[in-house]
């Protein structure tokens, strides 16, 4: 069992995170960690990546702070292993009316193949009946066991996605590693930063009063779907940005993991194609624009980072995808789960033999923390010196990370011992909303006079028009 209990190996996932998100380390220093025996319990180094992703997005919202106030100092930082581990569980924490939310549909699981295992997402309607459609099976649990039992798990694979749907073979890391799509991963850094061209400026206003918001003022056009994308979102808003997000109105969220994610933000639905006019008068003052979707999805409305460059010089273009942009499956979708269970992690967790699970969706919300720390940092580059920027980050990046992190042992900041985490309640409100009577995981992202709690509840899918405020 792979347990790391070493203070500077978790000062190494926070420097590595830190260094790829082209911070200066002198600021490491302001990073206090509260370490909670208990929180986020797995075989891998869960626990140490959801801590540092945390904390280099703290860090990055108390560095824009400071630019901000014009502050010489930067504000102290916070992580709490209690605080981390409830908002990394945020979906399942979630009670709306005291009703628990529905995580996976009955056919999101592990089914056994005729060699091994596979991995099926099928939570949206669209993706359950291109699964069936390939297996050729109706909409029963015993019929797609039957059906997949006898097949071979990377037939499953290529069949299901040649339908549209997800599906993906168990992989020890050592097959994952011997696939193309691995060392397409591998040789992408943790984080991509591009600066698209050389003189546009935008320097964001001084904020003044309390509690300090870094994003304050700014315009986000949120285009991500569960759960990294809009994790990112979500912590943005919490940070005073203005964030809209904005679906397809035919692809309804799912209304609990909508809820979990929407604090902060306004929803509207916008058919790109059909709506063009109003797409364009979005990103005429949009600061930010980030997308959740395949690479090169969004290209036919004009979406990719250099069209928008040229429209709109100045924006941070942020993108996230599961398998990177590169290789055999850079144009594939994919979910948490299922990088998972590619990358040899859900063998990890159990064995070849039996599949496991990381503790939390770590993956999705750890690359969420990381692309909004990119936003931020993305903007304080920009106010410093100027220029369009772009960051992208994967899911299987993020897993590679987890598996193979950075072993530098640069200092960190200090270290505590909290009490064991045993409950999340110290970090869970209660708030109401037009959706109902909410109890949700509080932000884990502290710094001194940050902001505690969201601005607003979230919103019903979809009730928003779609134009600013």
């Amino acid at each position: 069992m792979w347990v790391m209990t070493d203070p500077s190996f978790s000062s190494a996932f926070l420097s590595s995170a830190w260094s790829a998100l082209g911070g200066d380390p002198a600021l490491l220093g302001r990073v206090t960690t509260v370490e909670r025996e208990g929180a986020l319990p797995a075989r891998l180094p869960v626990r140490e990546l959801a801590r540092a992703c945390v904390g280099a997005c703290a860090l990055a919202a108390a560095e824009l702070g400071a630019v901000r106030t014009g502050s010489a100092e930067v504000p102290a930082v916070r992580v709490d292993d209690g605080a981390v581990a409830t908002a990394f569980l945020s979906e399942r924490h979630l009670l709306v009316d005291g009703r628990a939310p529905v995580s996976f549909a009955p056919l999101s699981r592990f089914w056994r193949t005729a060699d091994g295992w596979v991995r099926t997402h099928a939570n949206y309607p669209h993706h359950r009946e291109r699964l069936l459609a390939a297996l050729g099976v109706p909409d029963d649990a015993d019929r797609v066991a039957s059906a997949l039992a006898g097949r071979s798990a990377l037939e499953v694979e290529e069949t299901v996605y040649a339908a549209g749907g997800l599906a993906v073979a168990l992989r020890t890391p050592e097959e994952w590693a011997a696939h193309e799509q691995s060392a397409a991963v591998a040789a992408r850094p943790l984080v991509e930063r591009e600066r698209l061209d050389e003189t546009h400026t935008r320097v964001l206003p001084p904020v003044t009063g309390g509690p300090l918001l870094p994003a304050a003022g700014v315009r986000v056009v949120d285009l991500t779907r569960v759960l990294a994308g809009p994790v990112a979102t979500r912590t943005l808003a919490l940070l005073g940005a203005e964030v809209l997000r904005v679906d397809p109105p035919d692809r309804p969220e799912q209304a609990d993991l909508h809820a979990d994610t929407g604090f902060g933000k306004r929803s509207a639905t916008l058919d790109l194609a059909a709506d063009r006019g109003a797409l364009e008068e979005l990103l005429a003052s949009a600061d930010v624009v980030v997308t959740g979707y395949r690479p090169g999805a969004l290209d036919r409305f004009g979406l990719s980072p250099e069209a928008l460059a040229e429209r709109r010089p100045g924006l941070v273009v942020a993108q996230l995808s599961a398998w990177g942009a590169h290789g055999p499956w850079g144009g594939r979708q994919g979910f948490d789960s299922l990088v998972q269970a590619a990358t040899g992690i859900a063998a990890l967790e159990g064995s070849p033999e039996r599949p496991g699970a990381l503790p939390a969706q770590a993956l999705d919300h750890g690359t969420g923390y990381l692309l909004a720390a990119a936003v931020l940092r993305a903007l304080t580059d920009r106010t410093r010196r100027g220029g369009t920027r772009a960051v992208r980050l994967s899911l299987a990046r993020t897993a590679a990370w987890l598996k193979d992190p950075d072993t530098a042992t640069a200092p960190a900041g200090a270290t505590v011992e909290g009490s064991p985490f045993d409950r999340p309640d110290p970090w869970l409100a209660r708030t109401g909303s037009r959706i109902g009577r909410l109890r949700h995981a509080r932000s884990p992202v502290a710094f001194a006079g940050g902001p505690a709690d969201w601005s607003r509840p979230p919103v019903p899918w979809g009730s928003d028009p779609a134009r600013w405020a």
